[in-house]
């Protein structure tokens, strides 16, 4: 028999006509491979918005508030023979965090990016000082996995290396002529994601036009440029890989990040990536990611030294080692066997 492995997130989940889905693939990818190994109970918040990936698991449950949500917690905590992890740290899974603890359970915590530099590109220093807070209690209650060493800021815990790349995300990619400069970025729009900083950047540049693949429908966040052409989050993979196929160069602009999976996905598709300096940790020894300042003159010199040296690059990045989601699965089961 599997063992029972109770997942709890702050992600927003939508459920329409017994479907459930959301916007951030890891929180579709991971307990649908988890469930592999595990008998996966998945806990989220309702939303209100369409999101993009069907969650294709049995057991899922979403709440309206907190209250209803602890209730859950509370319920869960009692039953035996059962291993809770805990997606990321946020006042919601703080508090998760806080009654699994109370009620004689070690919540597993998976931290998939680092949250000081997310809460302090939200809310400024304030910000910094509120996770630090929680951070620190949690280390000090849970068990830890982390994509990233640093992330993990000293405390004990395991790393992994998350994943979605498969077969067809590897098949040989669409060769590209180089002509002007055509970005790609994935992912959602937000502040701290740095998408409109990137925006600020190429205002008014004819000769660079940039796709964003990542809108929620409804979404409040609006960018109003003529060089910029937002689609709304692409769930299909073969249409997906097509968007990166059909653009130059791949550009990463967020403030923080962890393991960025759509780093990967470029890689895989020999796109060049352009990062910025706050996130050049991600490069690691992978070849093909070229760090820029936030300024358009050295942003546009980066520009033109991948294009001119786009076909050396391209045949630099075969040498990538790019991890799969089978083995990301493989290493996150045994990292949470151990826990």
């Amino acid at each position: 028999m599997k063992k029972k492995l109770f997942i709890f997130t702050n992600e927003s989940i939508f459920l329409q006509e017994d479907k459930f889905f959301c916007d951030n693939i890891d929180l579709k990818s991971s307990p649908e491979g988890l469930n592999k190994k595990f008998e996966v109970n998945l806990f989220g918040r309702k939303s209100y918005k369409k999101r993009a990936h069907e969650i294709k698991l049995k057991k899922l449950k979403i709440f309206s508030n907190i209250f209803s949500y602890l209730s859950e917690v509370i319920r869960s905590a009692k039953i035996e023979n059962t291993k809770f992890l805990v997606i990321s740290i946020s006042p919601y899974t703080f508090l998760i965090c806080l009654f699994l603890r109370l009620y004689g359970k070690t919540p597993i915590v998976y931290l998939r990016s680092d949250g000081y530099g997310e809460y302090k590109a939200i809310l400024g220093n304030t910000g910094k000082l509120v996770y630090h807070l929680m951070f620190n209690m949690i280390s000090l209650i849970s068990n830890l996995i982390s994509c990233r060493n640093y992330i993990l800021r000293g405390k004990k815990g395991k790393v992994v290396h998350p994943s979605q790349l498969d077969s067809v995300w590897l098949r040989k990619p669409k060769i590209q002529e180089v002509k002007n400069s055509k970005l790609l970025y994935v992912g959602r729009i937000r502040v701290e994601k740095g998408i409109f900083s990137l925006a600020s950047l190429i205002k008014n540049k004819r000769d660079i036009s940039l796709t964003i693949v990542g809108a929620e429908k409804n979404t409040s966040y609006k960018i109003n440029q003529s060089n910029i052409n937002i689609q709304l989050t692409q769930s299909n993979k073969v249409r997906l890989i097509k968007y990166y196929d059909d653009h130059d160069i791949f550009v990463l602009p967020s403030f923080t990040e962890g393991h960025p999976m759509v780093l990967l996905e470029a890689l895989a598709r020999r796109r060049p990536v352009i990062i910025f300096k706050e996130i050049e940790h991600v490069i690691g020894d992978k070849k093909g990611i070229f760090v820029a300042k936030r300024n358009f003159i050295n942003f546009f010199g980066v520009l033109n030294h991948i294009k001119k040296n786009y076909k050396k690059i391209q045949k630099d990045m075969m040498k990538n080692k790019l991890p799969t989601n089978k083995e990301f699965i493989e290493e996150f089961v045994k990292a949470i066997d151990d826990c």
